[in-house]
């Protein structure tokens, strides 16, 4: 059975059908729970069909995995790190198909979707050389003939529960270190970009095999909210990263919590943007464009607070109207689409909500505001005049929805920055020292993410991605976040004759 549509048919060429099984269990493909369809945002329509795993196959999955998780943790790090160059290689070769099918499946323009990929095979560049840096400390002992000294070891499996707004690239984040760390990974992706899943695992699988290395080192589950829950209460499984709304990472973390599991959590943001009355209007409001309207809204590091110095108020906002007017709506395989659909039709929905919500308290609508009346999930790019202190801007309303408001000194800005629950990215344009350390300082941003003339979103990966408060305080990709997927020991080897104790106790 063929796609129902010609435009779909690039989907073969990454190992896609009209009707895909939905889980990647002991090396073989299965999928004995629900047939679902996914749809493709700009019209609703179906793209295909998938069979989602059953909790019969996920325990099937959970017993090879456990299994495999005895040999791959054996494999030499450097060796590891091959593979995972091999499977950067194999997402290389398929950059183009893999970037249209999150670019269709999800409803970024397909520069995002292809930067999605990109981002993947960069982390595989990246956890390549990490893997003959694994190093861990040599501590000076107070004990004649002793040495102290830190292993870093597996922690075993690696279970990641990744969202539909980077359906692929926060997998990558979590994954390729996870492995070079010596882990093996379970993968449960957004029930609502299950395409995006199944031709992922793909590549990876046929990496795997071309090794002889068991296929269940990579193993991966189409599925809902029992799949996800089966993850969380899972023993086998020493780490859950998720991705997701804060509401439900409190859940996840509470039940990883009460099996003493470790849990990363990469959760809600409410991102603040702060100019400055000397900074620079035109790049502040090119980057404001991108932050406000890049992905429609839904990326957690997407601009949602824009607070302006009352001097250049008027000047900003005019310039911003003028922009956003600019913004080419539409298909986002189409060239030139700026702004493609929310990703499902409650996600429409709940645009409109938020609208009303805005209104009541308030919000004065200065441009958008309204659905665009079509097949699709279309909604107008929307800034909004509102008060820092209406409840509803202390949310996380995951659409193209800008509030922008005044302020008069930076103590008062960086105030405003901290006053909401969620603590992921924020960005001042300034061109002033004073401000700028400030800022990144003690007393400015309480976020992770804490940026100086760029966006509030577009982090590259040799940085610690994560935030702070409900954001969750995880940090995934770069940097130093690899220790978080491995098990530290703190060893001190007597290699003399005598048995000196420390703080020099005298004991019999």
């Amino acid at each position: 059975m063929g796609f129902s549509r010609k435009e779909y048919e690039f989907l073969s060429e990454i190992g896609l059908s009209a009707g895909n099984l939905g889980c990647f269990v002991n090396g073989t493909w299965k999928g004995s729970g629900p047939v679902v369809s996914t749809l493709n945002p700009a019209h609703n329509q179906k793209i295909a069909e998938v069979s989602e795993a059953s909790i019969q196959d996920y325990e099937e999955g959970m017993q090879a995995c456990s299994e495999a998780a005895k040999i791959w943790m054996q494999v030499p790090a450097p060796k590891r790190g091959d593979i995972v160059r091999q499977i950067g290689d194999a997402l290389r070769s398929k950059l183009q198909q893999l970037g249209r099918l999150v670019s269709l499946e999800m409803g970024k323009i397909l520069p995002e979707g292809i930067g999605e990929v990109q981002e993947i095979i960069d982390m595989c560049d990246f956890a390549v050389g990490l893997s003959r840096q694994l190093n861990g400390s040599v501590i000076p002992s107070e004990r004649p003939n002793h040495m102290m000294l830190e292993m870093w070891n597996p922690l075993g499996i690696v279970g990641v529960i990744t969202a539909f707004n980077f359906p692929c690239a926060v997998l990558g984040w979590n994954a390729c270190i996870a492995l070079v760390c010596g882990n093996c990974v379970v993968w449960k992706g957004a029930p609502t970009t299950p395409l995006v899943t199944i031709a992922t695992t793909k590549l990876v699988a046929e990496v795997l095999e071309k090794n002889n290395l068991p296929g269940a080192i990579f193993t991966s589950f189409c599925g809902g909210a029992e799949i996800g829950e089966a993850i969380a209460k899972d023993r086998r499984i020493n780490l859950v990263s998720f991705t997701g709304s804060s509401k439900v990472g409190v859940k996840v973390q509470q039940t990883v919590n009460e099996r003493f599991g470790k849990c990363l959590l990469e959760l809600s943001g409410n991102n603040a943007i702060i100019v400055m009355d000397d900074a620079d209007i035109k790049l502040a409001v090119r980057s404001v464009l991108f932050a406000a309207v890049g992905t429609a809204g839904q990326r957690c590091t997407t601009c949602r607070r824009l607070l302006l110095h009352e001097s250049i108020y008027r000047t900003v906002v005019d310039q911003l109207l003028d922009v956003y007017k600019q913004v080419k709506i539409g298909d986002p395989l189409e060239k030139g689409t700026l702004l493609g659909p929310l990703h499902t039709s409650s996600s429409r929905k709940n645009f409109e909500k938020g609208i009303e919500i805005i209104k009541s308290q308030g919000g004065k609508i200065l441009t958008g505001g309204g659905i665009i009346e079509s097949e699709g999930n279309f909604v107008q790019p929307t800034i909004v005049e509102i008060s820092p202190d209406a409840n509803v801007v202390k949310e996380e309303l995951f659409a193209p929805v800008l509030y922008v408001m005044k302020f008069k000194t930076l103590k008062e800005a960086i105030e405003i920055n901290n006053s909401v629950p969620q603590g992921l990215s924020s960005s001042i344009f300034t061109s002033k020292p004073e401000f700028i350390f400030k800022w990144i300082g003690p007393q400015g941003s309480d976020t992770g993410i804490v940026n100086v003339n760029i966006p509030t979103n577009g982090a590259e990966i040799g940085g610690a991605f994560g935030g702070e408060k409900a954001t969750g305080g995880g940090r995934e990709a770069g940097s130093d976040s690899w220790k978080q997927y491995m098990r530290r020991s703190t060893c001190t080897i007597n290699y003399g004759s005598e048995l000196p104790l420390a703080q020099g106790i005298n004991f019999g």
